[in-house]
């Protein structure tokens, strides 16, 4: 095998195949000329991706691997690691783009010749995006440098195939494909900001020229910012300040300056006076520099305890601001509460420099399983009067956002429109109308006691009983009328089972497949925000609409359903299918679910869904790992029945999913129902009799 050629594992080479980790194994076993392992260990052996291309070519299972499929394994099999694959493709990336014809006349050299002349090119542009690094600085404002030919040399076949990529799908977007697939692959390593949050911290602080992150990760913050002229990022990890800064030169940001440092204790942008700062700090820390950092200048409100390295960021954050810039940070809920912290958040209030607080339910960031806050805050200019109030929103309050509505699965263009609605006038005016539940502009005189407690839902009135007690009518009326159907769904007893000389004979999914009488397809990523409705697997779990969003990223073909389809989830266990309804058709495959197409003129959809579901079924078509199970679908049976059989069989699991919706309608009306009579009564909207 050549030196430097990528290579696949056997889950690689199901996902180019569009088939089960099973299958690989059976192919190893059946097929002689399968290729043999060239690295890995025994239980989890590597294979060279050419010669699996070609040997999926050969058996007819693979007409082409994709190219972004295989600029991805080459980038990923780089031997110096991914990350400097990513960072040398970044660099690449910007050559194609702002200089085409000198790349590709460095192209069309042999591959002496690119690794040679590759490193002149590169740090010509490097140098025009980033500016030339100062050596007399401490911390240099340039994170991303200029790689010599040897280190080139390993990846130039990867460099070409990034030219395909950019050629056909932009140097942008090759760039985020690769990085996005990057950080998918590595999901424990870093902590990320999602979309939404960052959207939402962007249009709270305002249009900005000049723009910093002191711990800017990928940079998600810095490119949601529209219009800036001036970004700054810095992060303690080298490898993220180098993706941030290649990340927002590909995205075309005017001035870009990023650092590889600790923005508390090295501090690359001591000088700067931004018009905005945006931060999601690391959480928790003791290891920020405590006792080194005593007498900093920037601790203008006081020393932050050693548990409180949070209150340090939003002090560093100040200290980076113009007079009146504003500031909006990504906070746990403890800071807003804990004692450790009182002396600190009062003094915030008394001096203006708090403007709000704003609690996201659970699910809108990692750590995904708390609500976090936001923090927005403006530096004093000293010649204004402290404002008197302070704006606490509790975003778990706003309509149709469900507290616990899980990880991405929040519903960011409404949760941001209604934060905005009472964010804007109380930032024009100083006060802002109540929403009970939702929002209140409060006195800052009744803020500062013992406890300096900043939590929102605790200064908050209770939201009224939406509709009183005619709406809990309402809902119980319903109630009553589901649990009416869902008695007359109950289904009548089972006919007699077939005799032991009329014994089915059985095939599989796979086996009907292969005959043409279905069409098997995996759910992935889909691409881009305005794209359809996503049905993804919890949707499928509790029998609800499509509900998801396809994640920002490089434009990719979804798997798009149609009305008959049958959806079954993949991980987790449990004898789950469902048939797409008209509601439901014209919404993307989310992750982890595999759709089935029936011929109309082969296979019944209710008949298949149906016999996919016998437990005994799923338990033998199931593979179990240490943490979760993983349905091979093409491994489940079902009987050889004529259709119209079939359709007799339809009819009755038909009737069985009515029935089971219908459950699932009143067992949700139930707990509407309940809570609505329990906060009826204790707000004194509702009475005892």
């Amino acid at each position: 095998m050549p030196e430097h050629a990528a290579e696949v594992t056997a889950a690689t080479i199901a996902r180019l195949a569009g088939v089960g980790r099973a299958a690989v194994s059976n192919w190893r076993r059946r097929h002689a000329d399968f290729p043999k392992p060239v690295g890995g260990t025994e239980t989890s052996p590597s294979f060279a991706l050419r010669e699996v291309e070609q040997w999926l070519r050969t058996q007819g299972k693979l007409a082409e691997v994709p190219l972004r499929e295989r600029v991805w394994q080459q980038l990923s099999a780089h031997p110096a690691g991914a990350v400097t694959a990513l960072v040398h493709a970044g660099c690449a990336l910007l050559a194609i783009r702002d200089h085409p014809a000198k790349w590709r006349k460095v192209a069309a050299l042999s591959d002496a010749g690119l690794a040679e002349g590759l490193p002149g090119l590169l740090g010509e542009v490097l140098g025009e995006r980033f500016g030339e690094a100062d050596p007399a600085r401490a911390v240099h404002t340039r994170s991303v440098n200029t790689p010599d030919a040897a280190e080139l040399a390993p990846g130039l076949l990867l460099l070409r195939g990034v030219a395909e990529l950019a050629a056909e799908a932009g140097a942008r977007e090759a760039f985020e494909f690769l990085l996005g697939r990057y950080l998918d692959a590595n999901p424990r390593q870093y902590t990320l900001t999602p979309q939404g949050p960052a959207e939402l911290m962007a249009a709270l602080a305002g249009p900005a020229g000049s723009v910093l992150d002191p711990a800017c990760g990928t940079g998600t913050l810095l490119c949601t910012v529209p219009g800036a002229v001036a970004l700054h990022g810095q992060d303690t990890d080298p490898d993220l300040a180098a993706l941030t800064g290649l990340r927002l030169a590909l995205a075309g940001s005017a001035a870009i300056r990023t650092a590889a440092a600790d923005s508390l204790r090295a501090d690359a942008f001591g000088s700067l006076a931004a018009d905005a700062v945006l931060c999601h700090p690391p959480f928790n820390e003791r290891a920020w520099g405590h006792d080194e950092l005593a007498y900093d200048p920037r601790w203008e409100y006081g020393l932050p305890a050693r548990t409180e390295s949070e209150l340090a960021w939003v002090q560093h954050a100040l200290a980076r601001l113009r007079e009146g810039g504003t500031a909006v940070l990504l906070m746990p809920p403890a800071a807003a509460s804990r004692r450790s912290g009182r002396r600190i958040r009062a003094d915030l209030l008394r001096r203006g420099a708090l403007r709000a607080v704003v609690a996201l339910p659970a699910g809108a960031a990692p750590p995904y399983g708390i609500p976090l806050h936001l923090w927005v805050l403006r530096r004093p200019d000293g010649a204004t009067r402290p404002a008197p109030e302070l704006l606490l929103v509790d975003a778990a309050g706003i309509e149709g956002v469900a507290v616990d509505g899980g990880r991405d699965r929040l519903p960011w263009p409404a949760l941001q429109s209604a934060v905005l609605d009472a964010w804007t006038p109380f930032d024009r005016d100083g006060t802002a109308a109540e929403q009970p539940g939702v929002s209140r502009s409060v006195p800052v005189i009744e803020l500062l006691d013992d406890d300096v407690d900043l939590a929102p839902a605790r200064h908050l009135p209770p939201p009224a009983a939406e509709g009183g007690t005619a709406a809990l009518d309402a809902v119980r009326e319903r109630l009553d009328a589901t649990l009416r159907l869902a008695a007359e769904l109950t289904p009548p007893p089972a006919a007699p089972a077939p005799t032991q000389g009329a014994r089915w004979s059985p095939t599989t999914v796979g086996e009907l497949a292969r005959a043409g009488a279905l069409v098997l397809r995996a759910g992935g990523a889909g691409a881009g925000p305005d794209g359809p409705t996503v049905l993804t697997e919890h949707d499928v779990l509790a029998g609800t609409a499509p509900s998801g969003t396809l994640p920002e990223g490089p434009a990719e073909e979804p798997v798009l359903t149609r009305t008959g389809d049958v959806v079954v989830p993949v991980l987790g266990g449990g004898a789950v299918a469902r048939v797409v309804d008209e509601a439901s058709a014209g919404a993307a495959l989310g992750r982890n679910l595999q759709l089935l197409r029936p011929e109309p003129g082969a296979l019944d959809p209710w008949f298949l869904a149906g016999f996919l579901r016998g437990t005994a079924n799923n338990r033998q078509a199931s593979s179990y790992a240490t943490t979760a199970s993983r349905l091979d679908v093409r491994r489940l049976h079902l009987p050889r029945l004529p259709l119209a059989e079939q359709r007799r069989y339809g009819e009755r699991f038909r009737a069985l999913a009515a029935f089971e919706d219908a459950l699932r309608l009143a067992g949700r009306l139930g707990e509407q129902l309940v809570q609505g009579l329990h906060d009826g009564l204790t707000d004194g909207s509702a009475g005892p009799g």
